[in-house]
């Protein structure tokens, strides 16, 4: 089980973080992501209530120069989506870590978290990527 503001990420760069609520989680995309990514002008979001699936694709980032999935670190049903996003995109640039987060969401196997990586591990692994 993570703590709450301990980041923990996935190589697909989302990132997720404890809520204060017990097994609920807040999902987002990496400061790393947004700079590949560039100015995100549009965020497709799935609807609360609905299940995401570890791996599976919950949604799409497009930006100046591309589309790109969005990918489930964990298993969960959404809880609460950031409708903001919907109007302001940029927010996601802006401040990926915090006003730019995605989804809320009750994850099913807290187990699944041991999977991600923590931000030392992440590091090496985009220095890996480049």
């Amino acid at each position: 089980m993570i703590m709450e503001n301990i980041l923990l990420y996935s190589k697909s760069h989302e990132w997720i973080k404890k809520d204060k609520t017990k097994n609920v989680y807040i999902i987002g995309i990496s400061e790393y992501a947004t700079r590949e990514l560039g100015d995100i002008v549009y965020v497709e979001l799935p609807v609360v209530g609905d299940q995401i699936n570890l791996d599976k694709s919950f949604g799409v980032v497009e930006s100046v120069k591309s589309v790109s999935d969005l990918i489930a670190p964990v298993s969960g049903k959404i809880l609460e989506i950031n409708s903001e996003l919907e109007n302001y995109p940029e927010l996601v640039n802006q401040d990926p870590l915090n006003e730019g987060w995605m989804i809320k969401v009750e994850i099913n196997d807290p187990k699944e978290l041991e999977k991600l990586l923590n931000e030392t591990d992440y590091k090496k692994f985009i220095e890996e990527e480049k």
